[in-house]
C-alpha cells in the first residue's frame, strides 16, 4: 500500500510573481499525516491559513487563485503540480506576498527545492479518489472527461488558430519519473499580441522571456524550446496542478481537448462533488449470469496495455482495447477509451466523428482473444476470425466515450471457440455480436 509523504526539512524559494510582479518568498515545511497542503500568508496579521482546496478557488483568469475571507494567493497551479509530481500529500507553504513566484515559468525550480529538502514517507496510507464512472465537462470547443483507469493518465490536445501553434497532442501515464523528466520543465506561454492587453488588465507585470515562452506571428521570441511539444506539455502541467486542488490523488484517465484553468477547475469540482456524494466503490469478486455491473470496480486478473501486447499480436493503430479484467474463467471485461486522435477518425465521418461499428466488434474480439490466450496451455496459439453473426449496432460511439466490452465464452474447444460480446457506453448498449474463431499455432 502506498503511503503519504511530506518533506524531511525546510526549503525555500524566492522570485517575482508572473502577474503582480511582486517579489515573493515561499518556505516549505513538513506537515503531519492527513493534514493536506496548507498555505500561510505570513506577511499578514494573524498569519491566515488557506487550504489548497477546490472550495477555496476564487479566481481562474490566466492562472488559479485560492482565497479565504478576502485573503488570496495567486497562481498556485505550477506549485501544486510539483507537489503532485513528487507524490507529496502534506505540506505547509509559508508565503510573504499575494502571488507565488513564477520561477522560470515551469514547476522545475520548485521540484528541485523540494527534492533537496528530502521526501519523507509517513506511516499512513495515501488517499486516492478512484473514478468509477465517466465524469465530463464540456463548453464550446472545450471538453474534459475523467474515465475509470487503474492509475493516472492524461491525454491532452490543444488547437490554436495560429501559423506556428496549431494542434499538439500529448498522452501518457503520469508517474513521478515521467512528470519530472517530461512535464515539470515545460513553461507557460503566451502570444506577443496578448502582452499589451494583459498589462491593461493588471496582469503579466512580472513576465519576461526568462519565465515565459512568447509566440510571435513569424517565430518564437525565446531562443529554444525545451520540447517540440512544450505547449501541450505545459497545459498538462496546469491540469495536474488544478486537479490536485481536490485534495486527493486520482486514479483516472483524463482526456482534455482545448483545456484551460476555467475548464480544469470545472472538471475538478464535478469530480469532487462525485467524491463527496459517492457511497464508495463496490468491489465484486464474481459476475452475475445475466448482466455485468456498469459503475463498479471489478475484482479479477488485470491486464494492462503492455501485458495485452504480450498475448495478442495487434499493435497501433489496430489495437482497440486498453485494459482487460478477467473476472471468471469464461468472462472478461475490456475497456477502450475513444479519443479524437484515433487514426480512423481522419477518414470515417471526419466532420462528425463516429467509431466504425466493425471496429467495436474487433475490440470485443481482441478482448476475447486475451481471455482465451492468457491460458498457459494456449500461449503458443493465435486466433483467427471464422464467423460473425447476430451483429447489431444500437448507438453511435463518439470521441470521449469509454467502451466497456463484456465478453462471455459460449463454447470453448482446444481448436477455437464461440463468443458473445456486448459493448456498452455507460449503461447504454452500443453494439453486440456473436463470433467464432479458430486457434492455430503461431
Amino acid at each position: 500500500m502506498e503511503q503519504q509523504k511530506t518533506i524531511e526539512r525546510e526549503g525555500s524559494y524566492s522570485g517575482v510573481g508572473l502577474h503582480t510582479g511582486v517579489k515573493t518568498k515561499i518556505t516549505f515545511k513538513p506537515a503531519p499525516p492527513d493534514s493536506g497542503i496548507k498555505f500561510i500568508r505570513v506577511d499578514l496579521p494573524g498569519q491566515p491559513v488557506i487550504d489548497a482546496s477546490i472550495a477555496n478557488v476564487v479566481g481562474i483568469k490566466r492562472g488559479t487563485t485560492i482565497g479565504k475571507n478576502g485573503v488570496e494567493i495567486h497562481t498556485v497551479e505550477h506549485l501544486m503540480a510539483s507537489f503532485y509530481g513528487l507524490g507529496i500529500d502534506n505540506l505547509i507553504v509559508e508565503v510573504d506576498s499575494k502571488e507565488l513566484p513564477v520561477a522560470d515559468g515551469s514547476s522545475l525550480p520548485f521540484l528541485e527545492v523540494l527534492k533537496k529538502s528530502g521526501i519523507k514517507i509517513q506511516n499512513v496510507p495515501k488517499n486516492y479518489f478512484v473514478v468509477n464512472q465517466p465524469i465530463e465537462f464540456s463548453q464550446g470547443g472545450t471538453q474534459l472527461i475523467a474515465l475509470p483507469y487503474n492509475g493516472f493518465k492524461i491525454s491532452c490536445t490543444i488547437d490554436y488558430n495560429h501559423p506556428l501553434l496549431k494542434t499538439q497532442f500529448f498522452s501518457s501515464v503520469i508517474t513521478e519519473e515521467i512528470f519530472q523528466e517530461g512535464i515539470a520543465s515545460s513553461r507557460t506561454f503566451c502570444f506577443d499580441y496578448e502582452i499589451e492587453e494583459l498589462k491593461k488588465q493588471g496582469l503579466g507585470r512580472g513576465g519576461s522571456l526568462e519565465n515565459a515562452v512568447v509566440i510571435g506571428e513569424k517565430g518564437i521570441h525565446n531562443k529554444n524550446l525545451r520540447f517540440k511539444d512544450e505547449f501541450v506539455r505545459h497545459k498538462v502541467l496546469d491540469l495536474i496542478g488544478d486537479l490536485y486542488l481536490m485534495g486527493k490523488f486520482l486514479k483516472a484517465h483524463i482526456i482534455a481537448v482545448k483545456c484551460g484553468h476555467p475548464s480544469n477547475i470545472a472538471l475538478a469540482k464535478k469530480i469532487k462533488e462525485h467524491m463527496l456524494s459517492s457511497s464508495g466503490s463496490k468491489t465484486v469478486s464474481s459476475l452475475p449470469n445475466d448482466r455485468m455491473p456498469k459503475n463498479e470496480v471489478i475484482e479479477g486478473k488485470v491486464f494492462d496495455i503492455t501485458q495485452i501486447q504480450e498475448i495478442i499480436p495487434h499493435r497501433y493503430p489496430f489495437l482497440f482495447v486498453d485494459k482487460i479484467i478477467i473476472v471468471e474463467e469464461k468472462k472478461a471485461i475490456g475497456f477502450k477509451n475513444v479519443t479524437i486522435n484515433e487514426n480512423f477518425f481522419n477518414g470515417h465521418f471526419p466532420g462528425h466523428p463516429i467509431m466504425p461499428g466493425v471496429l467495436i466488434v474487433e475490440a470485443m474480439a481482441q478482448t476475447s482473444c486475451v481471455l482465451f490466450l492468457s491460458r498457459p496451455d494456449l500461449k503458443d496459439k493465435i486466433a483467427y476470425f471464422m464467423a460473425i453473426k447476430e451483429a447489431k449496432f444500437r448507438r453511435p460511439v463518439f470521441p470521449g466515450d469509454q467502451l466497456r466490452l463484456e465478453i462471455e465464452i459460449l463454447k470453448a474447444r482446444t481448436r477455437g471457440g464461440i463468443i458473445k460480446g456486448l459493448a456498452y457506453v455507460g449503461d447504454k448498449l452500443a453494439a453486440q455480436a456473436e463470433f467464432m474463431f479458430s486457434l492455430v499455432d503461431k
